[in-house]
């Protein structure tokens, strides 16, 4: 019979000198009691206060306080969790520390009043209370997998014991469901919990076994929660540490198992050397329970109607059956050598050795892999004659079999039905690529498994095209938390060592497919930040250390992170410009008082910007090229700034550009000058409201941009005008007013409308999230130095303005930029003149943004779409924009007067790099790897920028409070971490206790979040989120669909390249968590994997979308017979019609059955518009016979 855990357990130290009479208003009846303690000696640490009281209960957690200037007051609070059984301070007097320094010291203790309720309400009905704790013994729990939709297949059963319960507990504080059990590993009893947030659970399944008071419940994840083991509490203590609580105790694990060796020398793969539990892949978890007694039915009752208030579904179910664990025979099967049989055998393995049968092709194995890594196959349903009919088959077809349940995204419990479904070519039959992109294969390793990824088309990199012909050989492998989780964030505790432990493992032991096993290579400089890396499979001509070798001369850089950063260099996403002789000039950087002033500067010929611009194929407004490019060059990076006195193919290079000795010396392209909107973000909002700037000019900015995005849904001319001045980096919002201009609006074209909902969703979301507002006067441009020296400078001795001097007075002193729009107000180039911002995001310090005076030098009007900044003076100006220089840094500009602040040119900060540490040998692969698993558990800068932000609307003094400029010091090291190797350290001092309500902590208790009163909170509130949902029942546009009689061979062409597209659409949409089409291609992304923060993804899925189209256009030109309007404009109707007939159809069917049409259930519908200026044209008369 199974019971709860007791209320009120026995204290370690039981003597009682008298009976307590509990009463229903005392402490004794609350949920953890709170016990204030002064007198504390000031040394003293949190495991001397644990070692005292840990001996009457159950201590949760322990903090030592401090008074405002950081000194020790001499109190502290214990929790107690549940209470103690008696109030042992007043029964033991006088109460002494009983160990550790100030051992003896007398104590006053009390018990504090409680803070709240310790009931949480139902999100249903407010009125319904339950306990924020909720917990039931289990009698058993098995993990295992499902077999079938009605079968588990049970790997391993923990039973309960009187030396280790199993404990089924509802957390609705925190919103999630906790399993903790013991294991007996190595003749010990640990302890392990595992929590499922409530978001992640959908169905429970409860099966009632016939007994009274007998259950079982089935839970069945997609996808492996966070385990722990708990620690001995005593030994997690730090020694200088002032707070502590019993989560401490608990470490994430990634295995449990008998044999850690094992693990610690394998590499990564699916199948887990002998665990006792695979945490990663055993995903089912069976519970028993015994509820028989009144008291545990009414509380499985209690939990039951909680969880059902939160959308989810306890379902009764029958049949249900628990297969017992068999090992799975496919690994023999695809594993061992083939031979041929000796003699007549009716054995299953001598049944399959047949000389005459080949290996599966490893891009077969690897997309099963595939498949199995994801769950949507289990090996434990692949028998023999599936194998062989895979090994059988053509490997092409194979793998677009594959690639067809890797894309379908459900578990397939029948895998032979699979052979009988019809497959349309999928990627494995490879249609034609862009020459700048590379089939990538891609891995993602988390704490408990490891998942393979389907391979995508990608804009490459150096590395890949000069191996192109091993270019299967490389893994793009990025390390992040279970999935969905994102990143693995750093820690200043050691409970996730057991992770990174993990993450060394796998760079030191590779990753092993089948008979590849992939060993670390590098790792770009982005991918650094977002943790990942690229490894590849060697082979005995050319192994990894050769690959770096060619990537140049690296041993003279005895800096690990500076050496990681080099060797990055080469990773960075690039396009080549081939059959392009260019002359190098060098020249010296302008360098005083210690700034660099042109550090990433160099220049162009105007004639080498436009053969740039044309083999990229850089659609321009003007017959002028880009004024700026981003690059790379065998070891030189940095800018290039077209200069009209450059000679024919020259490039001018700085010192500061060169970073190592290159084989490559060809001419590599990020990115290029362009205009792109001005945003303002809560950062940015903080700083300028601390210098002064009021909150109702804010407020009432982003009233007005939400009342315009309402209106434009109706408006064509608003949408228009928001359209194209709200441009977004990837230029897609002026895709979108094209297609209002071509009248698809107008008449409500199903794209063109969801793609519109889409665009007025993501921005809602950005200015709740993010407060993005759009500032009409403002730009966002790449940086540039004044080559002709007349822009004047900033200078140490000059005055700082007055905010009471006249505004002609204030100017004098500023520093001067230039910035030319190349489309200004007109519609015609325009410089921009007068007092304006200039600052660089993040922006965390009162010196970030600074005035600066915009002026016009005719020598400068060659540059558009960039802001120049003076090569004179004491100081880079960019420098004291959040440490800021000229190698490819945007900035953000605003001459909007209303946000000029009342104080100007607050002191920056010295942005001066910490001191570098050579290793004094020369940097071997294994530095690399463990800089890369330090820098993962180091890596601040989220926590720091979080807290930051937290502190500067909670402090009065906002930004310029001490704790908020200590907090952007610090972010300013842990932005150069990667580079410095010197990470930043944050003090629990300097962490928020309480939060504003707008960063939406949402398993906080209520008593450490605050309603926010300042500008942030007032943005949050004003805004109401909107949700995204496409258009599917509006009538495709009949002038597209008219417009020419499409023969049925053209009809089949199209729906064959089509399937092709939204298969890959659906990739990335799988790889990357996205929810839509609709997404992708607009790049308008409302929810992601987490895998980077939203800007830099923002610009990723800019280039991958990019690279989609420009892949199934190609595709589609060699289909119709040419890219000329002729040809394209029939096929394009034709892409149109294919696309409108499986909508239409869909909406039919699914008005037939009374469904809802999601995105999950509809056919796509972004396919036609790869050629959206071509349906313009024929939508608007441009018809041929």
């Amino acid at each position: 019979m199974s019971k709860r855990s007791p209320q009120k357990p026995q204290p370690k130290n039981p003597a009682r000198p008298a009976e307590v009479v509990r009463r229903e208003d005392d402490w004794t009846t609350r949920p953890e009691l709170r016990l204030r303690v002064l007198g504390l000696p000031p040394d003293i640490s949190t495991r001397a206060l644990w070692d005292s009281f840990s001996p009457y209960g159950a201590v949760s957690q322990i903090e030592i306080f401090e008074d405002s200037r950081g000194m020790r007051d001499g109190s502290a609070r214990v929790i107690f969790k549940p209470p103690p059984f008696e109030p042992f301070w007043q029964l033991i007097a006088p109460f002494r520390l009983g160990r550790g320094p100030g051992n003896g010291t007398t104590l006053r203790i009390f018990p504090e009043a409680p803070r709240r309720t310790f009931y949480h309400p139902s999100p249903v009905n407010p009125a319904i209370k339950y306990p924020e704790v909720m917990t039931l013994q289990a009698n058993s729990i098995d993990f295992g997998i499902m077999y079938d939709r009605n079968t588990m297949m049970s790997m391993h059963t923990v039973v309960a014991s009187p030396q280790g319960g199993i404990r089924f507990i509802q957390n609705m504080l925190y919103r999630e469901t906790v399993v903790e059990f013991r294991v007996d590993i190595n003749k010990r009893s640990e302890l392990f919990r595992f929590s499922i947030p409530f978001a992640y659970l959908d169905t429970i399944l409860r099966v009632d076994s016939g007994q009274s008071g007998n259950i079982e419940l089935i839970v069945s994840l997609p996808t492996p929660p966070r385990f722990f083991r708990k620690l001995d509490e005593r030994d997690t203590h730090e020694t200088k540490a002032r707070y502590w609580t019993e989560k401490d105790a608990w470490f994430r694990q990634t295995d449990i198992t008998d044999f850690p060796l094992r693990v610690r020398d394998a590499p990564v793969t699916i199948k887990k050397p002998g665990p006792i539990i695979d945490i990663g892949r055993w995903t089912t978890y069976r519970l028993k329970f015994d509820i028989s007694s009144n008291e545990d039915e009414s509380l499985f009752r209690q939990i039951g109607q909680a969880l059902r208030d939160y959308n989810i579904t306890i379902k009764e179910i029958s049949g249900f059956q628990v297969a017992s664990h068999r090992e799975p025979a496919v690994w023999k099967y695809i594993d061992q050598p083939i031979t041929a049989p000796h003699k007549p055998t009716s054995t299953l393995a001598d049944l399959f050795k047949d000389e005459s049968i080949p290996p599966l092709a490893f891009p077969v194995r690897y997309q099963l892999e595939v498949c199995i890594s994801h769950g949507y196959l289990n090996e434990h349903n692949l028998g023999q004659e599936f194998i062989r009919q895979l090994r059988n088959m053509d490997p092409t077809k194979a793998q677009d079999i594959l690639e067809y349940v890797a894309n379908q995204e459900t578990r397939v419990f029948e895998p032979m039905e699979l052979f009988d479904i019809k497959i349309i070519k999928g990627s494995a039959s490879r249609p034609p690529i862009p020459q700048y992109c590379a089939f990538i294969r891609s891995a993602t390793v988390t704490p408990s498994t490891v998942y393979f990824n389907t391979p995508t088309v990608e804009i490459s990199n150096r590395v890949i095209r000069y191996y192109a012909e091993h270019a299967d050989r490389f893994l793009r492998v990025r390390f992040a938390d279970e999935k969905d989780e994102g990143k693995i964030y750093s820690t200043d505790k050691d409970t996730m060592n057991e992770v990174f432990t993990r993450v060394k493992r796998a760079l030191r032991n590779g990753i092993k497919v089948g008979e590849r096993h992939y060993e670390f290579l590098a790792c770009g400089n982005s991918q650094f930040r977002e943790n990942g890396a690229y490894f590849y499979a060697p082979l005995p001509h050319l192994e990894a250390q050769h690959i770096r070798n060619w990537m140049g001369h690296f041993d003279e850089i005895p800096y690990v992170a500076q050496h990681a950063a080099r060797l990055g260099q080469c990773f960075s996403t690039t396009r080549a410009i081939i059959g392009t002789r260019t002359t190098i000039r060098e020249i010296e950087d302008e360098e005083r008082k210690g700034h660099v002033f042109t550090d990433g500067v160099g220049m162009i010929s105007p004639f080498l910007a436009q053969l740039i611009t044309h083999e990229l194929g850089i659609v321009r407004a003007s017959s002028e090229p880009p004024s700026i490019f981003q690059f790379r060059m065998g070891g030189c990076k940095g800018i290039l700034a077209v200069s009209p006195s450059s000679k024919l193919q020259e490039i001018t290079i700085r010192r500061s550009q060169y970073k190592f000795a290159a084989r490559h010396e060809g001419l590599e392209i990020i990115k290029c000058s362009q205009f792109s909107a001005s945003n303002l973000n809560r950062q940015i909002i903080v700083v300028l409201s601390t210098l002064g700037v009021p909150d109702k000019i804010f407020v009432e900015k982003q009233k007005a941009q939400l009342a315009n995005l309402t209106l434009a849904m109706t408006n064509e001319l608003k949408a228009l005008t928001m359209l194209q001045k709200d441009i977004d980096p990837n230029q897609m919002t002026l895709a979108l007013a094209g297609m209002i201009l071509d009248g698809f609006q107008r008449c409500q074209e199903p794209f063109m409308m969801s793609v519109l909902r889409l665009w007025r969703a993501w921005s809602i979301k950005s200015l709740k999230e993010k407060a993005r507002i759009t500032i009409e006067k403002g730009a966002f441009l790449l940086g540039c130095v004044d080559e002709t020296a007349t822009l004047k400078g900033h200078f140490d001795e000059s005055p700082v303005p007055k905010a009471h001097e006249p505004l002609e007075q204030r100017v004098k002193s500023l520093p001067e930029v230039f910035v030319q729009l190349s489309k200004g107000t007109h519609g015609k180039p325009e410089v921009i003149l007068g007092p304006m911002l200039l600052a660089r995001n993040p922006s965390l310090h009162p010196g970030d943004i600074r005035v600066v005076q915009g002026v016009d030098v005719e020598a400068l009007r060659h540059l558009k779409d960039a802001v120049v900044v003076p090569q004179t003076g004491d100081r880079p100006i960019v420098n004291m924009c959040s440490g800021g220089d000229l190698d490819g840094d945007d900035y953000l500009v605003i001459w909007d007067p209303e946000l000029l602040p009342c104080e100007w040119n607050h002191p920056p900060m010295d942005f001066t790099p910490a001191k570098k540490i050579p290793l004094g040998r020369q940097v071997t692969p294994d530095d690399l790897t463990s800089f890369f698993v330090e820098y993962m558990k180091n890596d601040n800068l989220s926590r720091i920028a979080t807290a930051h932000l937290a502190l500067a609307d909670f402090m009065e003094a906002g930004v310029k409070s001490t704790k908020c400029l200590k907090l952007a010091e610090l972010h300013s090291t842990a932005v150069d971490y990667i580079k410095s190797g010197v990470p930043a350290r944050m003090t629990r001092d300097l962490r928020p206790g309480k939060w504003p309500h707008f960063m939406e902590k949402k398993n906080l208790p209520q008593e450490n979040v605050y309603r926010s009163r300042k500008v942030l909170g007032q943005l949050f509130d004003q805004v109401e989120m909107v949700d995204f949902v496409p258009v599917y029942d509006a009538a495709f546009d009949k002038r597209i669909l008219n417009a020419y009689k499409i023969d049925s061979t053209m009809l089949e062409d199209a729906a064959v390249i089509k399937q092709q597209y939204d298969a890959a659409v659906r990739r990335i949409m799988a790889q990357h968590a996205i929810s839509t089409e609709f997404e992708v291609w607009s790049t308008f992304v409302m929810n992601h994997s987490k895998a980077s923060n939203n800007y830099k993804f923002h610009e990723e899925i800019g280039r991958i979308s990019a690279a989609l189209k420009d892949r199934f256009r190609a595709l589609c030109y060699e289909k119709a017979g040419g890219s000329n309007f002729e040809t394209l404009g029939p096929f394009s109707v034709a892409m149109y019609t294919v696309t409108a007939d499986e909508i239409s159809q869909a909406v039919a069917e699914a008005r037939a059955r009374k469904a809802t049409m999601t995105t999950d259930k509809m056919p796509m519908m972004s396919f036609p518009w790869l050629f959206q200026s071509v349906l313009g044209k024929v939508a608007n008369g441009a018809t041929v016979a």
